[in-house]
C-alpha cells in the first residue's frame, strides 16, 4: 500500500504547477518504508507537522519503483520487513540511486546490520521507537549532510542558539548572568536560544561581546 500526502505548509506557493519556495527552501520529500501501517501513519504525522512532503508504503518490493516514479531527497526504512530485509531494501536502493540519503531503523539493532547498513552508505542507523524531537533531529541532519534543508533562515537561527547555548554552559553564565551583561531581558535570550525568536544585530552583537566571540563564530565561521 501507498499512501501519499501533499501539504503545503506555510512559505510555499504554487504557480504553473510547479511549488516554489520563499528564501530558496527546498520542499523536502520523504518516503516511508515499514510494513506496519501504525508505523507509516506515526511517522507521516511528525513529518508533515515539520512540514515535510510524504509518502509511506508499507510493501518494501516497491521501494524502488517509487523512487522512480518522483523525487525524493531522504528514505526511511524500517530493518524487520517479511518480505524483504531493509538490508535487500537498501542494496536495491543503492544500485537505482547512490545519492539519496537514508534512515535506517530498527528495534533491534545489531553489529551486522548496522555495518551492511554504513557500507550501503545509509546516513544514519536509528534504534525505534524515537521521541519524536529525536527523530526529527536525525532527518535534519540526515538532509543536512546532503545540503539539503526546509527551512534555511529556522537553520540558521537554530544553530545561533546551539552556539549562544553553548558558550554560555561553557563559561557556565546563568541566563541571568548574561542578561546583566548584555542588558537584554532573560526572556528574550531564552527565545534566542531555543530559535524561538530572530535576534538582532544589535542582540546578537551584546551577546557575542559579553560571551567574548566574534560575530562570525555566531554564525559558524572559525
Amino acid at each position: 500500500m501507498v499512501c501519499r500526502n501533499h501539504p503545503r505548509p506555510p512559505g510555499v506557493f504554487r504557480s504553473h504547477g510547479t511549488e516554489l519556495q520563499r528564501g530558496d527552501a527546498v520542499q523536502i520529500r520523504i518516503l516511508v518504508v515499514d510494513d506496519e501501517q501504525d508505523n507509516c501513519d506515526y511517522l507521516k504525522l511528525v513529518l508533515t507537522r515539520e512540514g515535510y512532503e510524504v509518502v509511506t508504503t508499507t510493501d518494501p518490493t516497491q521501494t524502488v519503483e517509487i523512487l522512480r516514479g518522483s523525487d525524493f531527497h531522504l528514505v526511511i526504512l524500517d530493518m524487520m520487513m517479511p518480505q524483504m530485509s531493509g538490508t535487500e531494501v537498501l542494496e536495491q536502493i543503492r544500485k537505482y540511486d547512490t545519492d539519496v540519503a537514508v534512515i535506517v531503523a530498527t528495534a533491534y539493532p545489531t553489529v551486522d546490520t548496522a555495518v551492511a547498513s554504513l557500507k550501503a552508505q545509509a546516513s544514519d542507523y536509528v534504534k525505534k521507537p524515537m521521541e519524536p524531537e529525536q527523530f526529527i533531529t536525525a532527518v535534519r541532519n540526515a538532509l543536512q549532510k546532503k545540503g539539503l534543508s526546509q527551512d534555511p533562515e529556522a537553520d540558521l537561527h537554530r544553530a545561533i542558539g546551539r552556539t549562544i547555548r553553548d558558550a554560555r554552559k561553557t563559561q557556565e553564565l546563568t541566563l541571568k548572568q548574561l542578561a546583566r551583561r548584555t542588558g537584554l531581558s532573560v526572556s528574550l535570550l531564552s527565545q534566542i536560544e531555543r530559535a524561538e525568536s530572530s535576534a538582532s544585530i544589535s542582540s546578537l552583537y551584546k551577546i557575542a561581546s559579553a560571551l567574548q566571540l566574534r560575530m562570525g563564530e555566531l554564525f559558524g565561521d572559525t
